[in-house]
């Protein structure tokens, strides 16, 4: 069962934390369940780029990244190379690490 590590974020998640993810879970749907309250304000619908994450290791294992959210991240603040949105990328069967950025655009 992979697992994914949340890097410490300063008011989601202080001290970080790993937690076992299913394959083809999304990387939102896990974090919510353990009550790490990544915003989503498009409810999951790929309309926004509030869920966005940067993948720090395992990026290459997720699902296969779609147009559609490539046209979304775009609008992301902060985006990098690595980055997803977390309500779109889906667990593969290796382990990620995973940096939840400080602001989102809702923020800007």
């Amino acid at each position: 069962m992979p697992k994914i590590k949340f890097l410490p974020h300063k008011k989601l998640l202080p001290k970080g934390g790993s937690f076992n993810a299913k394959k083809g879970e999304s990387i939102l749907d896990v974090a919510l369940k353990n009550k790490i309250n990544i915003e989503h304000a498009c409810e999951k619908s790929c309309s926004c780029s509030t869920c966005h994450c940067i993948i720090s290791k395992g990026f290459l294992t997720l699902s296969k990244i779609k147009e559609k959210e490539e046209d979304v991240l775009d609008k992301a603040w902060g985006l990098t190379e690595k980055s997803r949105l977390s309500c779109q990328a889906k667990i593969g069967e290796s382990d990620i690490e995973v940096k939840i950025p400080l602001y989102t655009s809702n923020h800007i």
